[in-house]
């Protein structure tokens, strides 16, 4: 089971981005104290009231500077909103930074907010999607190559740096809709699967159309999957169910509320499920997000919750999301990361 951290940079209402990004990284070099095994890093756009974590690569090279033995991920790198060519260099030095410690996630984003200040329109996102992923391993695993797309046309080039991982940095997919599942299992990626959309129970039936497709197209072993999921641990149940409630729930609210909006948006898919799910999130309640969406408890209890998640659902690892709202406070996150990383993981090593 691999325990990661899922981060975003947090930025809490009044606080200066350079504060934001100091609290960040108390919070990196602490798991890399305390032995966790991946930091992963969101890729958020125009969103000041939320993050300051608009260039992931960049602080993976930082992270990268500061540590030795943590995994490095990427969760997600928006593909559609890059220069297939420039990320490939870029991810291929940072791989060289972190001696093979990278890990690049990759996925479209869900929303039509950034695309639209990017310039690219929304509806052409799964081509220019698939379109920077082929580019991406050609770039990384031929001596030269070239390529002839929709968006992207490269002849007869060579990357340098070629990456430090041979053959290249693992690639994990993020899954959102139920056919991409089915995709990604086709393609023999390991997938990000994550609940924020739906719920905990709705995960089975796409994860086993994910295996399924995996297997029918000849890929060894079972196919990876890993969960997003927001995790809060605390000393005590009452503790660990009060601490990270409004957080929580004004998180639900903003993303039932961008939900709602990106429905409406060219190419965006399923618009009156969309629509439909973005409302019933502004008005959740929090047991209905306690029991089917998150992951709260005492150590002990949240050691047994992810262990049922893992035994379910055949998960191989966490994205544990530590401050669901961006609200939670830096002290109260960082203990949480402590009693994930002494009591919650040991629970797990020893188990095997």
């Amino acid at each position: 089971m691999e325990f990661g951290m899922f981060h975003e940079f947090q930025r809490t209402p009044g606080q200066t981005e350079a504060a934001a990004f100091a609290a960040a990284f108390e919070q990196v070099d602490a798991a890399e104290r305390w032995g966790l095994d991946a930091m992963w890093l969101a890729e958020l756009h125009v969103a000041p009231d939320r993050s300051v974590l608009a260039a992931p690569l960049t602080v993976a090279a930082a992270i990268a500077a500061r540590t030795t033995r943590m995994k490095i991920g990427i969760a997600v790198q928006v593909l559609p909103l890059c220069h297939p060519l420039r990320l490939a260099e870029e991810a291929a030095t940072v791989d060289h930074l972190a001696h093979g410690r990278l890990i690049m996630g990759v996925g479209r984003s869900g929303f039509a907010r950034t695309y639209e200040a990017y310039g690219i329109p929304y509806a052409e996102s799964r081509e220019r999607f698939a379109e920077v992923l082929e580019i991406l391993r050609r770039a990384w695993t031929q001596e030269r190559f070239s390529f002839e797309g929709r968006f992207h046309r490269f002849h007869d080039v060579c990357l340098v740096p070629k990456p430090y991982s041979r053959p290249m940095p693992e690639i994990r997919i993020a899954a959102t809709s139920p056919d991409s599942y089915a995709a990604i299992g086709a393609m023999g990626y390991p997938i990000f699967c994550a609940v924020r959309l739906g719920d905990l129970s709705e995960l089975a039936p796409n994860l086993r159309a994910y295996r399924d497709a995996y297997a029918a197209a000849g890929h060894p072993g079972d196919g990876k999957v890993f969960l997003r999921v927001p995790v809060y641990v605390a000393e005590t149940e009452d503790r660990a169910r009060a601490e990270p409630e409004a957080s929580i729930m004004h998180f639900y609210r903003y993303l039932g509320a961008q939900l709602e909006r990106s429905a409406a948006a060219a190419g965006a898919r399923a618009v009156e499920r969309r629509a439909e799910r973005g409302q019933r999130l502004q008005s959740i309640a929090y047991d209905e997000v306690l029991a089917e969406k998150i992951v709260v408890g005492t150590p002990r209890r949240v050691a047994d919750r992810l262990a049922g998640l893992r035994d379910s659902l055949g998960i191989d690892g966490i994205l544990a999301e530590l401050n669901c709202g961006s609200r939670i406070p830096h002290a109260r996150v960082m203990r949480s990361l402590e009693l994930l990383c002494a009591e919650v993981m040991p629970a797990f090593r020893q188990a095997a």
